[in-house]
């Protein structure tokens, strides 16, 4: 196991959280679940058919007694469920959409969380990412204050006598990128673009903290203090301003080049007296293809290990698994998302 799991465990384990699967008959999930049950880590419940789940945990021989299976078609306290979500919807949706949509796993898992009923949810082994965010956004919502939703992937790599080193990049999953929202009726921006970046930065900073990082944030770009024009440019300098004002203890800065982030030579002639340009240890990407580039440039070509997404901004731990996931990352996927709980 990564050291980075080692403390997970051990504080799961003080303090056991439950967690939803919303693919209960699914290999991946099953095998991931009865190494959680049997490392007394996690509380399970899987979503779907009883018989079908254990039929398919016996068929790779996976272990999960101790989990609880609930069954969207017979679940006890489904009607209640339905009254709650029509209520949480406000007119959006009947009684009848309700009951149609909880028959669906994602959804039904995630009326489970809402419903104090579990601390977290895991799923997106066979459905797409939107299909997980949508009913975390319609039914959990985000946070007080919380303008969207955004990602994060924790990376560590083994640097042999310099000890293992963990980064956090944001956002390179979700935000495909970041324009002020318009009030309709008057005309004037409700939120800029800027405060969403900056959103983005201060939430990853706290899923840094979770991970054992101390985070230094670089929100970047092609331009090191003003050193280009055009482009993002603007957007990551007057996203650090808005940083500073949301989190004012957080150590963030730019916009910085990667070089000048990263390497204290590099920061010493661009943009000497930082406290963050040359040691910088968070990442906050413009827009999602220079931040889906860059962790997989650092997960392929830097040797990392690539921990996500993981999602920011809800009111509840719910994540998303890639549908070409294996058991080990649902497995630390889970540990990821319950220590969020």
């Amino acid at each position: 196991m990564a050291d980075m799991f080692a403390p997970l465990v051990a504080q799961l384990k003080a303090n056991p959280k439950t967690i939803v699967f919303t693919e209960g008959n699914d290999p991946r999930i099953l095998e991931a679940a009865s190494k959680l049950l049997a490392e007394g880590v996690l509380k399970v419940v899987m979503v779907g058919n009883e018989a079908e789940c254990k039929a398919a945990a016996a068929a790779g021989g996976f272990d999960i007694s101790a989990a609880e299976i609930i069954d969207p078609e017979n679940y006890a306290g489904f009607d209640e469920m339905v009254n709650a979500m029509v209520e949480l919807r406000k007119g959006k949706q009947t009684a009848e959409e309700c009951t149609a949509l909880l028959k669906k796993s994602n959804y039904f898992g995630t009326m489970l969380v809402k419903m104090g009923k579990a601390d977290c949810l895991l799923g997106g082994a066979t459905y797409s990412t939107a299909d997980t965010i949508r009913p975390a956004l319609q039914l959990v919502k985000t946070k007080k204050g919380a303008h969207l939703v955004s990602s994060c992937f924790i990376l560590d790599r083994d640097c042999g006598e310099e000890g293992l080193k963990r980064i956090a990049m944001g956002d390179c999953a979700v935000n495909i990128d970041y324009t002020d929202t318009i009030d309709k009726a008057t005309g004037e921006v409700k939120v800029s673009a800027a405060s969403k970046l900056a959103e983005v930065a201060v939430e990853t900073a706290k899923t840094a903290k979770l991970f054992g990082i101390d985070p230094k944030v670089a929100v970047l770009s092609f331009s090191t203090k003003g050193s280009g024009k055009g482009g993002t440019v603007a957007l990551s300098h007057d996203a650090v301003i808005k940083a500073q004002e949301m989190d004012p203890e957080l150590a963030v800065d730019g916009e910085l080049q990667f070089d000048a982030a990263v390497a204290p030579e590099v920061a010493q002639v661009k943009c000497k007296g930082s406290k963050v340009a040359g040691q910088a240890n968070t990442f906050v990407f413009p827009c999602i293809e220079a931040g889906n580039i860059g962790y997989k440039i650092a997960q392929r070509l830097g040797g990392y290990a690539a921990y996500g997404p993981i999602l920011q901004g809800l009111n509840a731990p719910i994540n998303d698994l890639s549908r070409g996931c294996n058991a080990d990352e649902v497995y630390k996927m889970s540990l990821i998302t319950a220590c969020q709980s």
